[in-house]
């Protein structure tokens, strides 16, 4: 903050647009139920509560919101006294969650003054009075305008203090405030520009354009467990073709992947580009298929590997390589060897996924090739490693233009299974209404009319 307390990237006096209603699409009963509680109970508590972030970006577009998240003026300690089957997370800036049956959390946040990446001794741990802040503050900490906007109850209007719900019309992804500082105190926004351009389809604002390719190399400065997460939630997002797109034009790609730099320069290059997005197309077809009741789960070795075969074909000609006994077990250490001089310190990958990684790029002409006759020798399917290997076999096809590979093998329980589970127990095993002891230190809940929203009275 200045000395004077201020935060440095709110204007003076900062004035919202507020958006009435009768001219936005977002109605009450869009929101999930249990957010509303929430809303509703800190209101009736005295304390403002406003659904923000993705919430009111997702609902604004006509889409269903992975997350219902709040925030609000009242402070943590308040809202553990208010929630009390809730409990409190975070080591900066505390966020509380408040439990519901089935598993259900929403997140509620205390109003802040600014993002904990833009506070200049990032190893200092502010006094809790600094962090706290204002709506126009919190508005303008946030990373875009699309994700800056408020939603509150009370007369069902959008406060939009950055010209976000003007975005979302036009279809525009803006960095909010000045995009060179804001990407620069911290990187990983890089990722966050392209990853909702990718799955909206909008276009980035050219300030914004401009500052992610001009310091997209910082990205090197980030922790590599950071850069890891973000990259497969772009990998499992179900618009990775889109994702994989933007980060090639830009050069992110290269940055993130360094090995690829000159693999992608020239006509070669653009084969290789062709045969990335086709890949990531077969990953957005199969993630495309999840849904509250089946769920696709691609480990995350697999989605890595999915992004190293390009580079296996320039470096090892693997698909031509028809290799047995003493020469596979060469290849096989030659790969795992480039695999630790590539990933030594990137990504935090675990030796065990190495290992997973190095297995599927050196079995993938065999398991091609018997892909592409549909048999399967008696020797191979005796193979501890057959099933990952025939489904990545599978998913490589489907990307050269062979038939498409059964998302059910994917699947983290086939759709088939989970209907004669729920037909043998009389009920769907995922209701959450077997016995089920309690893990995770999540509160209990009681069947007493008492208590908080049906929680534990006490």
């Amino acid at each position: 903050m200045s000395p004077n307390g201020e935060c440095p990237d709110v204007p003076p006096s900062p004035v919202p647009v507020i958006i009435p209603a009768t001219d936005h699409p977002i109605k009450v009963h869009d929101i999930d139920g249990e957010a509303l509680k929430v809303l509703y109970r800190l209101r009736d508590a005295g304390f403002a509560g406003y659904l923000v972030g993705g919430g009111v970006r997702d609902l604004y577009l006509g889409q269903r919101p992975k997350d219902f998240d709040i925030s609000t003026n009242a402070r943590p300690g308040q809202l553990r006294k208010l929630f009390r089957n809730s409990r409190t997370i975070g080591r900066r800036f505390r966020l509380v969650q408040v439990f519901f049956r089935g598993g259900k959390i929403i997140e509620v946040s205390t109003l802040r003054s600014r993002s904990e990446y833009d506070i200049n001794d990032i190893d200092k741990v502010l006094p809790s009075n600094n962090t706290f802040g204002t709506l126009p503050e919190d508005a303008f900490r946030r990373d875009l305008t699309i994700n800056s906007l408020f939603y509150e109850i009370e007369n069902n209007t959008i406060i939009d203090y950055v010209g976000g719900v003007k975005d979302l019309d036009q279809g525009i992804i803006r960095i909010v405030g000045e995009p060179d500082r804001r990407v620069t105190r911290d990187p990983v926004r890089i990722m966050r520009v392209v990853r909702h351009a990718a799955r909206n389809g909008f276009r980035i604002e050219e300030q914004s354009w401009q500052a992610i390719v001009r310091h997209r190399h910082k990205l090197d400065l980030c922790p590599p467990s950071r850069i890891r997460d973000e990259l497969l939630r772009d990998l499992r997002s179900g618009k990775s073709e889109p994702w994989t797109r933007t980060v090639l034009k830009s050069r992110i790609f290269t940055t993130i992947l360094p090995f690829y730099t000159e693999i992608l320069d020239g006509a070669r290059g653009r084969q290789r580009q062709q045969e990335l997005l086709a890949l990531t197309r077969v990953l957005d077809r199969l993630h495309g298929q999840s849904d509250d009741d089946y769920r696709i789960e691609i480990p995350d070795y697999m989605l890595f590997t999915t992004l190293l075969v390009p580079w296996a074909e320039e470096r090892f000609d693997l698909l031509q390589q028809r290799l047995h006994g003493p020469a596979h077990h060469i290849l096989s250490r030659e790969i795992r060897a480039e695999l630790d001089s590539l990933f030594n310190e990137r990504f935090n990958i675990k030796r065990l996924d190495k290992e997973a990684m190095t297995t599927l790029l050196v079995n993938l002409p065999i398991f091609e090739s018997q892909q592409r006759k549909k048999t399967w020798p008696k020797w191979l399917r005796g193979k501890s490693y057959f099933a990952d290997c025939s489904r990545f076999a599978g998913l490589f096809v489907e990307a050269a233009g062979g038939p498409a590979v059964d998302a059910n093998l994917f699947a983290a329980q086939p759709r088939q299974a989970r209907r004669e589970t729920a037909d043998s127990s009389g009920r769907d095993s995922g209701s959450g209404h077997g016995r089920r002891g309690r893990r995770g230190g999540r509160p209990a809940f009681s069947s007493r009319s008492k208590g908080i929203f049906g929680f534990r009275n006490g």
